[in-house]
């Protein structure tokens, strides 16, 4: 199981990164069109998106018990989204042997 979740967040890491590249080359961030960002379901996206971060977030901040850890990836997940995100769970996975099971995974690893 954890090889295939190693496989799969980097695959997450990597087709984020190549996505975002992609656009950023087509069209910078800050250059996005107001049609786009003033469009209401834009917003309504943004907010679902934020929402969902901040739920995985809440995972991360139970299972880290350091609160500089929590707070960094707060940062980085609301800057950075999915890329850190995919990253943090790479982060777990690598720390793990590849038979632990998905308890060792999404508890504490005090609990697990």
């Amino acid at each position: 199981m954890i090889w295939f979740l190693r496989i799969i967040f980097a695959g997450v890491l990597i087709t984020m990164l190549c996505v975002t590249t992609w656009a950023t080359s087509y069209m910078p961030f800050w250059r996005t069109p107001e049609s786009v960002v003033t469009h209401p379901w834009f917003i309504a996206t943004l907010f679902d998106t934020y929402f969902g971060f901040l739920t995985y977030w809440l995972w991360l901040a139970y299972r880290e018990s350091s609160w500089l850890a929590r707070i960094v990836w707060l940062i980085a997940i609301l800057a950075l989204g999915n890329i850190a995100m995919s990253a943090y769970m790479l982060w777990v996975v690598w720390r793990l042997p590849a038979n632990a099971g998905m308890r060792q995974v999404l508890l504490r690893p005090d609990a697990a």
